[in-house]
């Protein structure tokens, strides 16, 4: 089991509802209900900068989840990103993309909580 996180642009405002919807069609790689923009690129490699990609890393850090706390790759689009993280290290994953969706423009959701948070609020 993991603690999942989703970022993405939209062309409008998503009720928490909606959001949980995009984000079940974004784990089925259906795409159409994102806006592909710039931003979601630079969140991505600013949070791989920090938290490299669980496919890039050597096998002996595997276990470092200090390092890597992916449970498994991250689902990225032009439009999204899914990030799946190791239970001990939501609270720290969790807080960093918060920070990193919030600079760069973009909602985050939580499908734990089933809340979608904008930058604005």
């Amino acid at each position: 089991m993991s603690f999942d996180l989703g970022v993405w642009k939209t062309k409008k405002r998503l009720t928490d509802e909606e959001a949980g919807e995009l984000y079940v069609q974004l784990c089925e790689s259906k795409f159409d209900g994102v806006t592909p923009h710039p931003s979601v690129d630079a969140f991505y490699e600013e949070l791989i900068s920090r938290y490299p990609e669980i496919d890039t890393i050597d096998e002996d850090r595997i276990d470092d989840h200090d390092y890597c706390p992916w449970s498994c790759a991250l689902d990225r689009s032009p439009g999204s990103v899914i990030m799946p993280c190791v239970w001990p290290q939501a609270e720290n994953v969790e807080r960093t993309v918060s920070a990193l969706a919030k600079k760069h423009g973009l909602a985050m959701y939580n499908p734990q909580e089933g809340k979608v948070v904008y930058p604005d609020s």
